[in-house]
């Protein structure tokens, strides 16, 4: 990649960044993406950890049927072994993957509450262990209320 297309390339990141903020100052909007960032770098790994963990098995992390009592005594012995080795835990239906196919779906997939609810499960799942004080407070940053993310009304009623 030449020096010209790098600029080309960093200017209309900027412009998408910009575009995305909105009502943000650049500190706030950071402090956003980059919750996001790691709320997907937890989920990847927790992936990752548990279809490892599950292999032997002959089982995929993502289709564990959570709910159904064999789905959850599965889930439960995952549980138990990622906060022991990786200090947290997520379900499948947690996991940022997963978050992010319900907020593509069309219709009013407003998953800001959701969203809220899991990372409060990430500190959760640390409580009691080695763990819980890397995790509290850890994403308190992220103001998921706020109005600087659009109103609620205008959330629930874009279509993707």
């Amino acid at each position: 990649m030449t020096e010209a297309q790098k600029k080309e390339l960093e200017k209309a990141l900027w412009g998408i960044a910009n575009d995305l903020r909105g009502k943000m100052d650049a500190d706030e909007f950071r402090d956003y993406i980059l919750g996001f960032i790691f709320f997907k770098y937890l989920s990847e790994r927790m992936r990752l950890y548990a279809n490892g963990i599950l292999e032997p098995d002959g089982i995929e992390f993502t289709d564990i049927v959570e709910g159904a009592t064999e789905g959850e005594e599965v889930l439960e012995a995952v549980r138990t072994e990622a906060v022991e080795e990786l200090g947290y835990f997520l379900k499948p239906s947690e996991l940022f993957a997963s978050i992010a196919q319900r907020g593509a779906q069309k219709g009013n997939n407003f998953i800001l509450d959701d969203l809220s609810r899991i990372l409060d499960n990430i500190q959760k799942s640390t409580m009691g262990t080695e763990s819980e004080e890397d995790f509290n407070h850890l994403f308190e940053d992220l103001d998921l209320g706020s109005t600087k993310l659009g109103s609620v009304d205008e959330l629930t009623q874009v279509s993707v």
